[in-house]
């Protein structure tokens, strides 16, 4: 099974629509996909049409934004139901203060010497209610400030730099709920890229098997080649479902395609067994 269940369309900070990432996953061999925007169920239709007629299986994913001892951790939620109130309506929550959040970014930036970022950065919003810090990083790799965006990142907008500014998400338990009411499964996305210490790791990961998390993403786009072993070994330990997903979100050079990451180990139960 070759499985990308973790990807990103222009519903919130990618570069393609639903259906040019499906297309996109399916040139890759993709057999089985989700689109899992930030915040956002907007796309699921779409892509979920695009799929079927690209002859892929498709499960409806997102990609929420949490809170969890003052740092931002992702997590995925595959198999929802789209429509599902509770998850509709604790997105919507989570999407408000996006945009002062932007507003407050681009003044800082201002004030290091970078004039116009907000109004660059919404040059590349499909959706206002979701400009994130990758719209960002965009327009400082266009007007020469950064090499590329993971670059833009580690000068700029990553936590603890000169532009980041930090925003309040859901809380974890509020996330799991809102997957769990609607039907799916909770996954933490790209855990090794989470500056947390070993204490801190193990707290995160047994309070969410306490509120019902089953699963980590072991092999992504976001993780090194040394994490995936080494995130394979987390999940035996706790005992995770392992996801996998290549984290795309624009085409280009430095960034996984959809469908071209190793398969997980063949020891780690795939999130996707009991679906299927």
């Amino acid at each position: 099974m070759n499985a990308d269940l973790h990807c990103h369309s222009t519903v919130s900070d990618g570069q393609l629509a639903p259906t040019a990432v499906a297309q996109l996953a399916q040139s890759g061999g993709v057999t089985l996909w989700s689109l899992t925007d930030h915040d956002e169920v907007g796309g699921q239709r779409e892509a979920r049409e695009a799929a079927a007629a690209l002859g892929m299986r498709y499960v409806c994913g997102v990609e929420i934004s949490v809170t969890w001892a003052s740092r931002t951790v992702h997590v995925v939620g595959l198999n929802v139901d789209p429509a599902c109130a509770p998850l509709v309506e604790g997105l919507a929550r989570t999407r408000n203060g996006r945009a002062a959040r932007a507003e407050a970014i681009g003044e800082r930036l201002e004030e290091l010497g970078i004039p116009d970022a907000y109004a660059g950065a919404l040059r590349y919003v499909s959706n206002p209610d979701l400009i994130s810090r990758t719209h960002f990083a965009r327009h400082l790799v266009e007007s020469g400030r950064a090499e590329n965006t993971q670059d833009a990142f580690s000068r700029w907008l990553g936590e603890g730099k000169p532009g980041y500014i930090s925003h309040r998400w859901a809380k974890l338990a509020d996330a799991v709920s809102w997957i769990k009411a609607a039907g799916g499964e909770a996954v933490i996305a790209h855990p090794g890229r989470y500056r947390y210490t070993q204490l801190e790791f193990d707290t995160l990961f047994g309070e969410f098997i306490d509120m019902g998390g089953k699963a980590i993403e072991v092999v992504t786009g976001s993780h090194t080649p040394d994490q995936y072993g080494e995130y394979a070994a987390v999940a035996r330990r706790f005992g995770f479902e392992a996801s996998r997903g290549s984290d795309f979100h624009a085409p280009g050079p430095g960034t996984i395609a959809p469908g071209s990451l190793p398969p997980l180990p063949s020891d780690l139960k795939p999130v996707w067994e009991r679906w299927l």
